[in-house]
């Protein structure tokens, strides 16, 4: 009985700690949950849906409309036989018609031409679009992990000014040293304490940005993001410099940008439509077929109850206001635009590159001073402590040293997390 109770009791704490777990998302995890939950995708998913089916309209345009009418009619007729009496009588009517455009010197070909073009760009505008939100998703990552360790820190803080107070508070009852020292310490442990809370709002903040960016919605959404223990006296050599230079990088973002690539696309689709418009100053040759057949009730028709037809027919807008003209002159213009605008975003692309990628190695300069600060900066709060305990120093040098101290290791954690976040830009900016 009692291994029985003890084994219920086991398999009921395990299913009170299963329902109690969070989920531990990795980045990519959460970047691959992004793609399937973000609705700014799921729209530019639908526009590039969209477009493909535009583009099937227009290809329509080599086949062949057929089009069948029936028709039920009541009409009045009448009949020698009968003396010209007028009498009620049923027509029954159907017709089925063939359309098929021959020649229209290249506006069927050009209007496939733009709306394919018009498919490419919804799909490189979706391609950024994807770019875009791993950048969200990463700098949102990044910021929980910052935060969360940034908590470590301030804990740290509070330990070491709790730690302060109770030797000031020692040293007063021995008459060592002043009760001044004891505000000063009382002072610094509820700063340090601000600064913890602080922190922690920091984390849900990260966390709701966090949110956002992957599209969890629900409000009883309960997950941690996946974190490893850092090394704070090494983390500067595990850092590593980018495999592209700015020269390289620039000419990848020229090459890879989906943005670059949507907006090429954009000046072949302009290019079409000014032929589609040019395409207005000349006929359309088409073939009409058509078979009509029809048939009253009481009486025969005095004409044949079955026809067809077959001809070519040519339709020609000779005049529209200097309308066909301005559409051409329009679209021309169109395409010089869409010429200026790419190479203003080049321009733009060609900054943006850079300035992520002189960030980035800013960052990686940084972390390794960084790194010797914190260093540095515990060395003299170890002997600031010495210095105080001896009586050669007063409490505010000390209160300084121990404030260096955490603001280093502060920073540390900001310029390594930050470096991250600059490599996620510079993969964004020159379009991996």
């Amino acid at each position: 009985m009692k291994n029985r109770f003890l084994f219920k009791s086991l398999v009921l704490l395990g299913l009170i700690a299963n329902a109690q777990a969070s989920e531990i998302y990795t980045v990519d995890e959460l970047i691959l949950i992004s793609l399937k939950n973000a609705p700014e995708l799921k729209i530019s998913e639908l526009n590039y849906e969209a477009a493909q089916q535009e583009h099937k309209i227009s290809n329509a345009n080599y086949l062949p409309k057929v089009d069948m009418q029936a028709a039920v009619s009541k009409i009045g007729s009448s009949s020698i036989v009968d003396n010209n009496i007028m009498k009620d009588d049923t027509l029954l009517m159907g017709t089925l018609s063939l359309k098929q455009i021959v020649y229209d010197f290249g506006k069927t070909g050009s209007t496939s031409d733009f709306t394919k073009y018009e498919s490419q760009d919804a799909a490189f505008s979706n391609i950024q679009k994807i770019s875009d939100k791993k950048r969200e998703v990463k700098e949102a990552y990044y910021n929980v992990l910052k935060a969360k360790s940034l908590i470590s820190v301030q804990r740290e803080n509070v330990k070491l000014t709790q730690a302060q107070l109770y030797r000031a508070q020692q040293y007063f009852k021995a008459g060592i040293r002043t009760k001044i020292d004891i505000s000063d310490a009382k002072v610094a442990l509820i700063r340090s304490q601000i600064d913890l809370k602080n922190a922690q709002y920091n984390l849900k903040l990260a966390y709701a940005l966090l949110d956002k960016a992957v599209g969890f919605i629900s409000l009883d959404t309960d997950y941690k993001v996946y974190a490893t223990k850092l090394n704070l006296n090494t983390l500067a050599n595990h850092v590593k410099s980018y495999d592209l230079n700015l020269k390289d990088s620039i000419e990848f973002a020229y090459i890879n940008k989906p943005i670059i690539k949507e907006y090429e696309t954009k000046i072949k689709s302009k290019k079409a439509l000014t032929k589609v418009n040019s395409a207005e100053y000349y006929p359309a040759l088409f073939l009409d077929a058509g078979y009509t057949k029809q048939k009253l009730d009481k009486y025969q028709l005095l004409r044949s109850e079955d026809q067809w037809q077959v001809g070519i027919n040519l339709s020609w807008n000779l005049y529209e206001g200097g309308a066909s003209s301005a559409k051409v002159q329009k679209s021309k213009i169109n395409a010089s635009s869409s010429n200026f605008a790419l190479r203003e975003l080049k321009l733009q692309v060609k900054k943006q590159v850079t300035f992520d990628y002189l960030n980035l190695n800013r960052k990686k300069d940084t972390l390794a001073l960084s790194q010797s600060l914190m260093v540095v900066s515990a060395q003299k709060f170890d002997q600031a402590g010495k210095r105080y305990e001896h009586g050669l120093s007063d409490y505010i040098e000390l209160q300084q040293a121990r404030q260096g101290y955490i603001d280093a290791k502060a920073l540390l954690i900001v310029d390594y997390y930050n470096y991250y976040i600059a490599i996620a830009n510079l993969d964004n900016a020159i379009g991996r």
